[in-house]
């Protein structure tokens, strides 16, 4: 397919396609003269990759980009590209510096209890860290103690995420769905947790029904 029918096929614009070919998030298509190029099936669905990860991942082109070269390599181990779609979700600043002893210890005591292994350079540490510093500055300390069922939830979402991942039938499947459900999972996981939290509030702290604040009996008028 020609350009123009890549943008029909994929509903993104011709001059953000080639933007994107400028940036390598979108691989080349096969040349047909000098400024022509045919493009397929394959472009389509990075198409809707890139647009996943740019709009509703949030990430920047550069982050992006880091991502789509995971996908795309080949010999790059799956935990390796669980660690670069990580680093982009979380971002330039992953040092557990900034974050308090104290804070730093919490989320430790959470990986002994659990009996979690990972790397030391694991984003994980130092924005969950970093978080609990934010709950303690904000006058809220017992958030804090949230860090344990939030350990729990995510035990199990990880655990889904991983037996989605061994269903694929290829390593490239199985590359590009660690990044999708790494990123977009972090969303949809997101959006759920606004949903559960209206239904849970609406069971623990429910409203008065209009009804019961009627009066009692209404006046007769016509005994006036």
């Amino acid at each position: 397919m020609r350009i123009s029918e890549l943008s029909t096929a994929s509903g993104v614009t011709i001059p953000t396609i080639k933007f994107y070919l400028r940036e390598n998030l979108l691989p080349s298509g096969e040349a047909t003269s000098a400024n022509q190029a045919r493009y397929d099936e394959s472009h389509v669905k990075r198409l809707t990759l890139i647009r996943a990860l740019l709009e509703i991942g949030g990430l920047s082109v550069a982050a992006a980009r880091d991502v789509i070269d995971a996908v795309d390599n080949a010999d790059l181990p799956l935990n390796q590209v669980f660690g670069i779609a990580q680093r982009a979700i979380s971002g330039s600043n992953l040092s557990t510096n900034s974050a308090s002893a104290e804070s730093r210890a919490r989320v430790a005591s959470v990986l002994t209890e659990r009996k979690w292994h990972v790397t030391d350079d694991n984003p994980g540490l130092a924005g969950a860290a970093k978080v609990l510093d934010r709950f303690s500055a904000l006058g809220h300390p017992e958030l804090i103690d949230l860090i344990d069922d939030y350990a729990l939830a995510a035990d199990i979402v990880a655990r889904a995420d991983l037996r989605v991942v061994g269903k694929q039938p290829n390593v490239a499947a199985m590359a590009e769905t660690v990044v999708a459900g790494t990123v977009l999972g972090d969303a949809v996981f997101a959006a759920l947790r606004r949903i559960a939290q209206e239904h849970v509030s609406s069971e623990m702290h429910p409203a008065p029904h209009p009804l019961s604040q009627a009066p009692a009996s209404i006046p007769d008028r016509r005994k006036s």
